[in-house]
Formats: C-alpha cells, sequence, structure tokens
C-alpha cells in the first residue's frame, strides 16, 4: 500500500488524536495542573482559564489553572522547571517570562530556553499607544516632534520591566526621544494618572485602553502591532512610519524540557485545533488579542527570538531588578 503526503498527515492526525482521547496508557490519564504566572483576573489568568475550560471539555479530564503569582512569574516559572516533566504541569508562558526576566533580573531561578519545552504561542495582543486629549499631537510623526519640541515627555506603564515600560523604551530609542519613564503598581493607578492629565502619555494594554478610547477620553496615536487591530481598524501601527517596529504582548503553552516528544504533540494538536474554533477567535478579539497557533519548533524559535530583541531593549533602557 502506497501512503501519500496527504494520507500520512491523517494518519499522524488520527494518531495523535486517539493518544488524546484517553484510557489505560494514554495521555492525558489524569487531570492537568496549567500554571498561571500571575493572579486572577488579569490577561495570563483569563487566556488561561479560557484554554482550561476547552481543554477539559476535549478531553474528559480536568484542566486545573494554579495562580502562582509573585515576582513577575518567577515564582511560576521556578515551578514548572522543576515539576515532573510527564505533560500533567504545563505554564502559561509570556513576554514577561520568557523575553524580559532574563535581562532585567541579575538571577533568575530558572533558564528560559534550557528548562522549557515549547508547546505553541497561544495569541498575541498589541500595546496601544494613547495620549491625553490635551496633547496637539495626533500622529506618530506629531508626537515625535512634539517630544523634541517640549525636550522630552512623561510616558506611564504597570511596572519596571513589563512590556509597557519597555515599548516605551523602544518607540523612544528609535525616535531619538527623551522620554521620562513613571513606573506604576499596576495598570489602574497609572491609567487614572493618564486620564488626569499627570503624564502625557502610554502604551497601555489594549484591553484596558479600550473603553477610554471608545468614550473620548483617551486618544490611539497608533498600535505597537505589525499589523492594524481589528478592534481599531483606523488607527495605524507604529510600523506605518517606522517599518519593523514591533513590540507585542503574547501568551504561549511551555512544559518541562524534557515532558516527551508524543506528549508535546498531543497537547499541541488539540490547542491548536482549540485557537482555530471560531469561538475561541471571538473570545480573544474581545480581549484585543489574536489567536495564533504553531508547532512546538516554530514556538520555541519565536521564544528565543523574543528574548534576544527584549535583552537587548531592557540593556539599552538601563532597566533592572535586584
Amino acid at each position: 500500500m502506497r501512503i501519500t503526503g496527504h494520507l500520512a498527515a491523517a494518519l499522524i492526525a488520527a494518531a495523535v488524536v486517539t493518544n488524546a482521547a484517553g484510557g489505560e496508557g494514554r495521555f492525558p490519564a489524569k487531570p492537568i495542573r496549567l500554571i498561571s504566572s500571575y493572579a486572577p483576573g488579569g490577561g495570563n489568568d483569563t487566556m488561561a482559564r479560557a484554554l482550561a475550560q476547552r481543554l477539559t471539555e476535549a478531553w474528559g479530564q480536568q484542566v486545573i489553572v494554579d495562580n502562582r503569582p509573585g515576582a513577575n512569574g518567577l515564582v511560576a516559572c521556578e515551578i514548572t522547571a522543576k515539576a515532573a516533566p510527564d505533560g500533567y504541569t504545563l505554564l502559561m508562558a509570556s513576554i514577561a517570562t520568557h523575553a524580559i526576566n532574563p535581562a532585567l533580573y541579575r538571577k533568575i531561578p530558572y533558564d528560559p530556553i534550557r528548562d522549557f519545552a515549547a508547546v505553541s504561542l497561544l495569541g498575541t495582543t498589541a500595546n496601544l499607544l494613547v495620549v491625553h486629549p490635551s496633547t496637539p499631537a495626533k500622529t506618530v510623526k506629531e508626537l515625535a516632534a512634539y517630544a523634541k519640541s517640549k525636550g522630552g515627555l512623561t510616558y506611564g506603564s504597570n511596572g519596571i520591566g513589563s512590556s509597557q515600560h519597555l515599548a516605551g523604551a523602544l518607540f523612544g530609542s528609535t525616535f531619538g526621544l527623551n522620554l521620562t519613564h513613571v513606573p506604576y503598581k499596576g495598570t489602574g493607578p497609572m491609567t487614572n494618572d493618564l486620564l488626569g492629565g499627570q503624564i502625557t502619555m502610554a502604551f497601555a494594554n489594549m484591553t484596558t485602553a479600550l473603553p477610554h478610547v471608545r468614550a473620548k477620553r483617551l486618544v490611539p496615536i497608533a498600535v505597537t502591532s505589525l499589523a492594524r487591530a481589528s478592534s481599531l481598524a483606523d488607527v495605524p501601527t507604529v510600523a506605518e512610519t517606522v517599518p519593523g517596529f514591533e513590540a507585542t504582548s503574547w501568551w504561549g503553552i511551555v512544559a518541562p524540557r524534557a515532558t516527551p516528544a508524543p506528549t508535546i504533540d498531543t497537547l499541541n494538536f488539540e490547542i491548536v485545533k482549540i485557537l482555530g474554533a471560531a469561538d475561541m477567535k471571538a473570545f480573544m478579539a474581545g480581549l484585543g488579542a489574536e489567536a495564533r497557533g504553531n508547532t512546538p519548533r516554530e514556538f520555541d524559535g519565536f521564544i528565543k527570538s523574543e528574548l534576544a530583541k527584549w535583552s537587548k531593549v531592557v540593556r539599552e533602557s538601563g532597566a533592572r531588578v535586584e
């Protein structure tokens, strides 16, 4: 019997589905723990719970979200890295845990590449460059010119080393601007000061900024993804002014490094399938995010490229947490 490329692919997919269906000797045969690096209610936790619910429905095995906040994700990463490599402990990885922390902290209890096996990218979300309505600039070029004319501007973030902080650092270095970073203990306090005019601009979380943009309390200048956001299709990207500019946040699933390849493939198959479903795409769009999904090898390469990119930005920004 001759096996064509299409038939071979179908057989592989069928084998993965069979493996995922459960049963003695099959994966998963017991509940799975999905560790979220942050407290309940944030984007990382929200995404983790949406995925856990759908995996539970697909497999008939409970996928339980375990929130382990602390030290900007270091606690959750250490727990996952030291867990048994059997596929029953997974981590919601993010730009902070796998691209920023290794450069931000002098010492961390894990290696973002050596200690984890990539499963799949889940989604990406752009930061939204917004300004207080009193700011005369309405475009990227006008904002850069305004910043130079004022000798610099203030921008807020939800903390040192966050994607909001480093998006601003990248923007400042790209345009040669003197931007003063004002870190806050969370997005809420930062947004309140931006609305009150205490700071001029921010690279805000899309989900948080959208209601204020729609209410005309903040003015959107640009999104930091390479393509325009579907939720704000009339707002340009920074890349339309400076080709290649990108500062997106992301989530993905990783497992302990020695997790068997067949188990990684089973996880990847089901997760990518879920991400392709219309309801999941709609759910993520409501968060201001784009559903992704790729192979373990592609996600591993993505993590490495993000690590190199943001390590450079962290060094140039001078940010450091002891």
